[in-house]
Formats: C-alpha cells, sequence, structure tokens
C-alpha cells in the first residue's frame, strides 16, 4: 500500500511537471510567434551596405521624383521590393521622418507597405513592397503613341479603391492621417491593378475631433493643391484638402489628361475641369475615348466619376463630401448624381490662378463668388 501511494504520488508529480514544462513550451512559442509577427509588421532598419546589396548597386532606375529615385531590389530570387533613394539633403529630414512614422503604423490593402528604411549618417533610403505595374499616371497619361490599356470600368475600380485607401488614413487609424499629396504619380497599382496611396512625406497627423491643421507653408503639388492650403481666405486647412485633390485626380482619370494642358487643341479645353462641368451643365453627350467595348456604360461610368469629381473640387471645404459619402457616388449607379454647384463661379481664370500662383500677393488677392 505504502509503495503504490509513492508510485501515485511520483506519477502525479512527473505528470504536474511535464505539464507545467509543456505550458511553459506553449507560452514561449505563443511569445515567439508574437515577436516574429510584430517584427514583421514594424519596418526593418537596414544598412546602406544592405541597400547597395538589395539594388545590386543601384542597377535597376524604376523611377525618379522631386525628393529620390526608385530602385528595384531583390532580398532573394522570391522576394522583390523596391527602394527609394533620397537625395542626399539634411533638408529630406522631415519628410523622411514622416514618411517612416507615418507608414510604419499603418497597414491597409489599399496604401503601399513600408518594410524597411535606412538612416546611415546622410544616406536615407526607403524600403517598400514593390508593386510591378508601376504608378497610374502612366495609364492615364500617354507618352507619344502609346495607347491606353485601361477601360472605363477598370479605372472606376481603381477609382473605388484609392478611396478606401483614403477613408482608412482619414477615419481608419487612431490619428487622422492627412496625405496632402494626392496625385497619380503617387498612386502605385499591382499585378492586379489594385491602387495603393504611396508617399507619405508631406502627411500630417490631426486628432479626429479636430476640424482643421495648422500649417505654415503651402504644402503637396500644383493642380492638386485645394485652395485654403494657399490662402486662409478660402477655409481652413482640414481632411477636406484631400477631398479635393481626390476630386483632380478623378477627373484626371476620366480625361487621360492632365488637368491643365496647354497642348490642346481647342482653347476651351485647356483647363478641362471647366470644360467637363460646361457640358455637364448644357446637357450634352459625355464622351471619353476610351478602349471599352460597350460605349455607352464606359460613358455612364465617365459622368459618374466627373460628377463625383467635381463636388470635389468644390472651392469651400465645407462644400465638399466627406470621403465616406465620395465612396457612395463611386460605388452607385451614378443616375440620382446631381450635378455641383460651379465650382469655377464668376471667375474663369480663378483656379488657374491658385494652381499655379506667381506670387503671394496674387493669391491673398483671390476671390470665389459661390
Amino acid at each position: 500500500m505504502i509503495g503504490f501511494l509513492l508510485l501515485l504520488l511520483a506519477s502525479t508529480a512527473i505528470y504536474l511537471a511535464y505539464s507545467k514544462m509543456k505550458l511553459d513550451k506553449e507560452n514561449q512559442t505563443r511569445i515567439r510567434k508574437f515577436l516574429e509577427d510584430y517584427r514583421a509588421m514594424r519596418p526593418t532598419r537596414y544598412s546602406y551596405a544592405d541597400i547597395k546589396k538589395m539594388t545590386n548597386d543601384f542597377k535597376h532606375l524604376l523611377g525618379e521624383g522631386s525628393n529620390g529615385k526608385v530602385f528595384k531590389a531583390k532580398v532573394s530570387n522570391e522576394i522583390v521590393m523596391a527602394v527609394k533613394l533620397l537625395h542626399n539633403s539634411t533638408e529630406n529630414g522631415e519628410e523622411f521622418i514622416n514618411e517612416v512614422g507615418t507608414m510604419g503604423k499603418i497597414h491597409h490593402v489599399n496604401v503601399v507597405r513600408l518594410l524597411g528604411f535606412c538612416a546611415d549618417g546622410f544616406k536615407r533610403a526607403l524600403v517598400y513592397e514593390f508593386l510591378p505595374n508601376g504608378s497610374l499616371d502612366k495609364f492615364i497619361f500617354p507618352q507619344g503613341q502609346e495607347h491606353h490599356t485601361l477601360g472605363m470600368k477598370r479605372l472606376q475600380d481603381i477609382a473605388i479603391g484609392i478611396a478606401r485607401g483614403i477613408e482608412y488614413l482619414h477615419q481608419g487609424c487612431e490619428q487622422r492621417i492627412l496625405h496632402f499629396d494626392i496625385k497619380p504619380h503617387n498612386i502605385l497599382l499591382d499585378d492586379d491593378f489594385n491602387p495603393k496611396i504611396s508617399d507619405f512625406g508631406l502627411a500630417k497627423f490631426c486628432e479626429k475631433g479636430r476640424s482643421a491643421v495648422s500649417m505654415a507653408v503651402a504644402r503637396g503639388t500644383m493642380g492638386y493643391i485645394a485652395p485654403e492650403v494657399f490662402s486662409r481666405h478660402f477655409g481652413n486647412v482640414s481632411h477636406k484638402s484631400d477631398i479635393y485633390s481626390f476630386g483632380m485626380l478623378l477627373l484626371e482619370m476620366v480625361g487621360r489628361r492632365k488637368n491643365i494642358d496647354n497642348n490642346v487643341r481647342n482653347l476651351s479645353q485647356i483647363y478641362f475641369p471647366e470644360w467637363v462641368y460646361g457640358r455637364l451643365a448644357d446637357g450634352e453627350e459625355f464622351r471619353i475615348q476610351v478602349e471599352d467595348d460597350d460605349d455607352g456604360n464606359q460613358n455612364k461610368i465617365a459622368k459618374k466619376l466627373a460628377i463625383a469629381g467635381l463636388w470635389c473640387i468644390q472651392w469651400e471645404p465645407v462644400d465638399r463630401p466627406s470621403i465616406t459619402r465620395v465612396l457612395q457616388m463611386l460605388e452607385g449607379n451614378g443616375e440620382n448624381l446631381i450635378l455641383p454647384p460651379n465650382p469655377f463661379g464668376s471667375s474663369n481664370n480663378a483656379m488657374n490662378q491658385v494652381d499655379n500662383p506667381s506670387s503671394t500677393e496674387q493669391t491673398r488677392m483671390l476671390h470665389f463668388d459661390s
């Protein structure tokens, strides 16, 4: 009996010890997996030597922007990335911190994923996921005799994807993120033409409860900057400034051309948004030449995107819809959409002056008659 009790106690002790060891091992595995997942979600810091090796000494140039060049990079035969090498200038410090600080915290299907960064002295680089189809501007602005390869239905899907990305930035993050540089060059397309918003160098954080942000100087790209970013005479700078830029982007997608184009033959079409509004206001057929089979459907989609874009570029920020309302416009059939008030007012040249100010004083003197 005593021997049996001792055996039972020993077995129980061994079982409890084994169970504890197993639980500890499971906990360690769980912690290790969490750390691995957490590390995978955070951008990795690379040395400049790593960057040179990954890009094969910067051999394959993908493109170039105002603040750096983008190169194709390989970690292995299966893993391809894009490396943006920033220009060697101390002026890039704020934009670099913005980019890493902003994109390192956000993950969305319609926002480019920041995988890593490099900060070796004045050598700075950003490592992104590689998107094989490049930027949207290649598909909406013709180069020479190049034909458009995207139909209006595809462009509608791209517009909806961009809007969902903006909605996430404005409403889905702990702090509202204002991009301030929405334009075709900063919309990248994956192999299925799903759009992803990139380049957060000019972004600003804003508390969701706040209706405006402070800004010392105007930021953005000419042709896409909201009037209030130039002059507070038009209202406060807020998330509605991104809505304006998105509206300009929508109109360029519809017209397959830049909104301000001095090369067009018809002088009345030089400023495309105003020409579009004039045609819609006069009830004229809205015809856009694209390579879709269903001509009637493509023009129906083009008209819907154009009306949504015109709502977005209203001069007064309060008159522009939220990005959620814009999504509803884009996802609907467009039959119940009404034309917004004329965003160009009594001055035919006002928008051109704001997008191409020759002086600060000229911008201050602009007025909008709603």
